[in-house]
């Protein structure tokens, strides 16, 4: 689109005065009202992507039910040679990401902008609209630049058919303004858009995001596992109020947040209500365990189980663990035999004797007194030592001696 073009016989169109992913947005002047307006026009190669066109056509039903003075009003919506198009109020053009890009602005600007946001958004929540996409690139300034105003509901989910504009696990938005819960699939939520607010919040009040990574990958972890300095921490002149209610809505649990927008508002104002913690959220209580005296009998759904068969060809290794319990049970048993009977038949190493030291006198049936006690031991006496030879030894022309030391005459 070229030059000074007429839409549907009534918008002009003029010069360039955005561009984004999926449109950009025209100077335009309605003929027939004779005021300035803006025109976003869908990209020609967008045009052809039915899912798109609904998205589109969903962003100015969406913000045309939106009647709030920090929302951007939406006049009109039309077709104009297959490119759809929405009129909407004319702006100076002054994005909140303009203003925050001059450096770390006073908490008191900073309260007044979140104050204006979530009052867009409470309007917004109130007819069933999720925003999707908070970021300071779709905050405008008003023309008066007393106000600041939320715009492109291009995502925005609402309770009709357009929550089937995304398919599951889809992450649709700016990530850096994402919530965790958001960055890991989870389905959007009021407490997303708020989560967005207080992003906001802090990147305005430090001077830069919140979140600086520019791998998506690393900046994913982050969001989830990694929270940023507090602003106690980075900021020390931020009242306690603003730092509170910008900390809180960064909870990276949703059920820490605040409950809604106008929550949000209040606590943002100093209500001591609001700014209250949230209560504890109790677990759910555990059921009972029962305890039943008997198994309940088989039912059809639950037959009783099958037998436990050994597989065929192959031996079950539940005999081999009961054969080896019995053996081992068979000689502790015997091990403690043995060594309980004072009376073993065993003899003791100090009453072995040999065979030829002691030989038991002969006694007779009647000369057999009973024994009462164990006997003593009897300790057989050592052996004689060996005789010593001759010192001549026999041998010719010599006697044996006679045990005198005297020789035998021949």
């Amino acid at each position: 689109m070229t030059g000074r073009e007429l839409l549907a016989g009534r918008y002009e169109v003029r010069g360039l005065l955005g561009r984004g992913g999926m449109a950009e947005v025209r100077d335009g002047w309605d003929t027939r009202l004779c005021r300035p307006v803006a025109v976003k026009v869908l990209h020609p190669q967008m045009s052809d992507d039915p899912d798109l066109r609904r998205r589109f056509e969903v962003e100015a039903k969406a913000a045309a039910a939106l009647e709030h003075p920090n929302v951007v009003a939406v006049h009109d919506f039309g077709d104009h040679d297959g490119a759809p198009f929405i009129v909407m109020e004319r702006l100076p053009g002054r994005t909140l990401h303009d203003i925050m890009g001059a450096g770390p602005m006073a908490p008191y600007q900073v309260r007044a902008i979140l104050d204006d946001v979530l009052a867009g958004l409470a309007a917004a929540h109130a007819a069933g609209v999720l925003h999707r996409d908070i970021k300071p690139g779709n905050v405008l300034l008003s023309s008066a630049g007393d106000r600041m105003k939320v715009a492109d509901f291009g995502i925005a989910k609402t309770g009709g058919a357009s929550s089937a504009l995304t398919g599951t696990g889809l992450i649709i938005g700016t990530m850096c303004y994402m919530s965790p819960e958001r960055v890991t699939g989870a389905p959007a939520s009021v407490a997303d858009d708020l989560y967005a607010v207080a992003v906001i919040g802090y990147e305005a009040l430090v001077g830069h995001r919140a979140f600086p990574h520019d791998n998506p990958v690393s900046l994913a972890r982050a969001i989830v596992d990694t929270p940023p300095p507090p602003l106690a921490e980075v900021r020390s002149d931020v009242d306690p109020v603003l730092a509170a209610v910008i900390t809180r809505g960064m909870a990276r649990d949703p059920a820490h947040r605040f409950a809604s927008a106008d929550h949000m508002r209040a606590a943002l104002a100093g209500d001591p209500a609001a700014l209250a913690p949230p209560p504890p959220v109790a677990a759910a209580p555990r059921p009972a365990t029962r305890v039943m005296a008997a198994p309940l009998p088989p039912t059809a759904g639950y037959p009783p189980p099958a037998p436990v068969r050994a597989l065929p060809g192959r031996r079950n290794p539940r005999r081999y663990v009961l054969a080896g319990a019995a053996i081992v049970a068979a000689f502790v048993v015997s091990a403690l035999a043995l060594a309980l009977d004072p009376f073993g038949s065993s003899p003791s190493p100090a009453s072995v004797s040999t065979s030829t030291s002691v030989t038991p006198p002969p006694t007779t049936p009647s000369s057999v007194t009973p024994v009462t006690s164990a006997p003593a031991p009897v300790v057989a006496p050592p052996p004689p030592p060996p005789a010593e030879p001759p010192r001549g030894g026999p041998g010719p022309g010599r006697g044996h001696g006679n045990g005198n030391g005297k020789k035998d005459k021949p």
